[in-house]
């Protein structure tokens, strides 16, 4: 079973559930077209970096026939969910793949790919909204506009801009498919 990133209910109101996130790890792709596209364009190179087109932290230096030294590549496994949130400019997009529980900044692998960067996430309060569906911008959107709504009803206060969670691969039908919108909350 794919490892999900951990969270702590803290309470649920009407439309949604506040949750504890721990820091996490991330590999992240800034890409710019649309709220569909953004996911498919950026999840190449996140797939080659989990693939290892990586150098691995962990692993003993070797020295090549030409007498170069490199450290080896690690496959790294693939979690859920995908995360996605509007950039600073329209039309701009991060994507980000939730890391392995297991690593830390030290041991995580340096993407070989200049457009993937790896970053440690603060653990953060965030209140989310679960549904099925396809990934649509309308659906997202229409979600996320309930959620700021029912945030603000229950008198908490957004700090961050909304974030798409996607759990399911691609084939799995879209009535059966696991999704979220998150926003964080100030504490």
């Amino acid at each position: 079973m794919t490892e999900r990133q951990p969270y702590r209910v803290v309470a649920r109101h009407p439309g949604f559930e506040l949750r504890r996130y721990p820091p996490h790890l991330v590999a992240e792709v800034r890409v710019h077209g649309s709220f569909e596209s953004a996911a498919n364009e950026a999840f190449r190179p996140l797939a080659r970096y989990l693939s290892g087109a990586n150098r691995s932290r962990r692993a003993v230096s070797l020295t090549s026939p030409a007498g170069e030294e490199s450290a080896g590549s690690e496959r790294i496994a693939m979690t859920a969910p995908v995360l996605q949130e509007e950039g600073d400019r329209p039309g701009s997009w991060l994507v980000q793949f939730v890391m392995p529980a297991g690593f830390t900044p030290a041991t995580l692998p340096e993407p070989k790919d200049p457009l993937v960067t790896t970053r440690e996430v603060p653990g953060q309060l965030a209140a989310a909204m679960r549904f099925s569906g396809r990934w649509t911008a309308r659906a997202f959107e229409r979600r996320a506009t309930a959620l700021g709504r029912a945030v603000t009803a229950a008198g908490l206060r957004p700090t961050d801009a909304v974030r798409y969670a996607r759990f399911d691969p691609p084939w799995k039908p879209w009535f059966l498919r696991r999704n979220e919108v998150v926003l964080p909350v100030a504490e």
